[in-house]
């Protein structure tokens, strides 16, 4: 389990992060809800390490991790932009964590994740021949083969479209079922973050807004920000579907 214990940040007196409290369980899918500006990524940063909490704890399985540096934590993050090596093909960046730590994953265990994420005939390619979503599986085959105690997603899929977004979401149920994974998503998307989360967790202006069940969201929105947020985010979305299909049948109507 991990927990956060009033956790406080701030940058230059200005409290991004106050008194964050919470706790996600073993296996746990939990993405992390809110508009631009709310502290979403300062808290995905306190929990991976790349950033010192002002005060308060986190602790993982009942050791507290609030002061252990980062590459000793065991989390670890799959970045927006991937951050794959261009110069290497697909099975090197794979591998490319275990060269100083080759008996993490043995062989017959790459081997099956790189067959779980559907990468058999990708792997000598080079990270420039791929799409966006071969390249989200690739980020997520090098990140699951040092075997992660926690998997943290940067917007994971705010760079893919259509099938391929639904695709890498089964694919990340997937690998959070499968390795019994904490998986925590930070995502702008509320319907992301509905359709693939166990919980979700909304934070405005630094503080936990509502964190629950997506039907308890839905359903029993906590306060008017939580309501208003969701439906809109929700509502925008629809109408540039809306929007999509009016313009196609425009066009067609033209054509004929």
């Amino acid at each position: 389990m991990l927990e956060l214990k009033d956790v406080k940040k701030s940058f230059d007196g200005i409290t991004v992060l106050e008194n964050m409290s919470l706790e996600i369980e073993d296996g746990e899918i939990v993405s992390i809800l809110g508009p631009s500006g709310c502290g979403k990524t300062t808290l995905l940063n306190l929990i991976l390490g790349i950033l010192d909490a002002d005060s308060g704890s986190i602790i993982y399985n009942g050791e507290d991790m609030t002061r252990v540096p980062m590459e000793k934590r065991g989390f670890n993050i799959v970045f927006q932009d991937y951050a794959l090596f261009p110069n290497l093909n697909v099975y090197q960046n794979i591998t490319y964590g275990l060269r100083n730590n080759p008996k993490i994953s043995t062989e017959e265990e790459v081997k099956d994740l790189i067959h779980l994420l559907g990468l058999e005939e990708h792997l000598n390619k080079r990270i420039g021949q791929l799409s966006g979503g071969q390249k989200q599986r690739v980020a997520l085959a090098r990140t699951m083969v040092m075997k992660p105690k926690i998997l943290l997603l940067d917007e994971p899929l705010s760079a893919l479209d259509g099938v391929i977004k639904e695709s890498i979401k089964d694919r990340i149920k997937t690998i959070a079922k499968e390795f019994h994974l904490t998986t925590i998503i930070v995502t702008h998307d509320p319907e992301e973050a509905l359709t693939l989360s166990d919980r979700v967790m909304i934070i405005n202006e630094g503080k936990i807004a509502q964190f629950g069940k997506p039907e308890e969201i839905i359903n029993t929105p906590e306060d008017n920000f939580v309501k208003k947020f969701i439906l809109n985010q929700l509502e925008i979305k629809k109408n540039n579907i809306y929007t999509l299909f009016a313009s196609q049948f425009q066009e067609q109507v033209q054509v004929s």
